[in-house]
């Protein structure tokens, strides 16, 4: 059996806040099936309440031969998760594994989500009295 080691390679990791609730887990395992079509090295995590963590994802990926990461926060803005929870768990990670782990902006502050969400909201307001 051939084992083939992915250095160069990038694992994508989409960072939602987690629920208990499997209602609120769904759209976000439906976001990840979509993605691993164009890009199957991207999953989802979850900082709390449900699995896998961000911890789970980077052991397992990392076992498969990834060495850098880039997490992409799922979040409409940089509040103290973002700015102080995430980066210190990511520089425990980076050291727990022997890895690379950038943390992107968050996607809420992306132009084109807020063009989304503007579109979005004309197209449910359409007809409203």
């Amino acid at each position: 059996m051939t084992v083939y080691v992915m250095a160069a390679s990038s694992f994508i990791i989409l960072l939602a806040h987690g629920s208990s609730d499997p209602h609120w887990v769904q759209p976000f395992l439906e976001l990840e099936q979509i993605i691993r079509q164009q890009e199957p090295a991207a999953a989802v995590a979850f900082m709390e309440l449900a699995e896998p963590s961000l911890e789970t994802l980077i052991a397992r990926a990392s076992a498969e031969g990834y060495q850098q990461f880039s997490v992409l926060p799922l979040f409409f803005a940089a509040g103290r998760h973002l700015r102080q929870d995430v980066p210190r768990q990511i520089q425990r990670l980076e050291t727990q594994f022997q890895v690379s782990i950038s943390l992107l902006p968050p996607v809420g502050e992306h132009p084109l989500l807020t063009q989304a969400i503007v579109h979005i909201a004309k197209d449910l307001l359409q007809g409203q009295p």
